[in-house]
């Protein structure tokens, strides 16, 4: 039966896997469970609660900027197996609940961000009184085989100059959950589930087109390929895998163009040996999700080389 691995590095690396599905999963494939239950839970050190504020009162007085805007919160996930194991189709429920930037930057970007950490192999427990937004990730192929990769601008917030795939956010609001249906968003139950769902792979398309100005209809349905936590301060990232129809050559014209080309200052079209270089100027996150390609690449040679056994 088909299953979903989940990976660990080996210790001192700069990321973890948390969930590996090197087999892609369409959006049949995956599921979401939005609840209160799944968002952080405070600190017991009020001292360290109060932090919270602290640090986000002193980031703001030096960038006037800055917006605390709603994200989704990772929670943990777990295998859907609703048929008693008979299923060969892998399917994944991501259980995710709600955070803000303002916490994000309080918990996760704070130089204290190792003292909300909770010491436990259970990744979900370890990380129960940090934001956590769930951020995403494009690993994009284009008609020639080479990858997508951009060099992030001297004044975003995070890993200014640093290689990344494409991609940001899926966002609350594009759902409808904002700060006035907090209290209520646990009762409105599977259409939301449902909604959000479509978010997390809705915004990866968003952000692609957004960022590299290549259209919509120039890109496959994104597959999910799994989730990376960067070990300096836990920021978690699900990855999706696209093909593009464009050659090369032609996604610079396309991201001349780009909307959001303002954060980044370069694109990259990189084979597949010139990426790996490029992954130790990667942040953490970043560098898991190329280790989540590979285990794609993999899988889909050794299918290969079954198949030609076979016959």
């Amino acid at each position: 039966m088909a299953k979903l691995a989940q990976e660990m590095n080996p210790e001192g690396s700069r990321y973890k896997l948390l969930l590996s599905c090197p087999s892609g999963l369409s959006p049949s494939q995956v599921s979401v469970d939005f609840s209160k239950s799944h968002d952080r839970v405070p600190h017991p050190d009020p001292d360290l609660e109060d932090s919270i504020s602290q640090v986000w009162e002193q980031r703001s007085q030096g960038n006037s900027s800055l917006f605390n805007g709603q994200k989704f919160r990772y929670g943990s996930y777990c295998l859907d197996d609703d048929d008693g194991g008979t299923n060969e189709v892998p399917r994944v429920c991501l259980r995710l609940g709600l955070t803000d930037y303002r916490t994000f930057v309080g918990t996760n970007l704070s130089s204290l961000w190792e003292r909300f950490l909770v010491t436990s192999e259970d990744d979900s427990v370890r990380c129960r009184h940090t934001s956590s937004p769930l951020g995403n990730g494009a690993v994009i192929e284009t008609s020639d085989k080479k990858i997508i990769v951009l060099r992030r601008s001297n004044n975003v917030g995070e890993f200014p100059g640093h290689y990344v795939f494409p991609g940001g956010h899926p966002e609350p609001t594009a759902v409808g959950i904002d700060y006035h249906q907090l209290a209520n968003y646990a009762q409105t139950g599977e259409l939301l589930n449902k909604k959000v769902t479509q978010e997390m792979f809705g915004s990866i398309i968003c952000e692609v087109v957004e960022e590299t100005g290549i259209p919509a209809s120039s890109l496959s349905p994104p597959l999910f390929i799994g989730i990376s936590r960067r070990e300096l301060n836990v920021r978690p990232a699900m990855f999706f895998y696209l093909k593009c129809s464009h050659h090369s050559d032609d996604i610079p014209r396309l991201y001349s163009s780009a909307e959001d080309g303002f954060e980044s200052t370069q694109l990259h079209t990189v084979s597949l040996d010139e990426l790996k270089m490029m992954t130790s100027r990667m942040p953490g996150c970043h560098h898991g999700g190329f280790a989540l390609y590979e285990l794609m690449l993999q899988r889909l040679k050794n299918t290969k080389e079954t198949s030609l056994i076979a016959t």
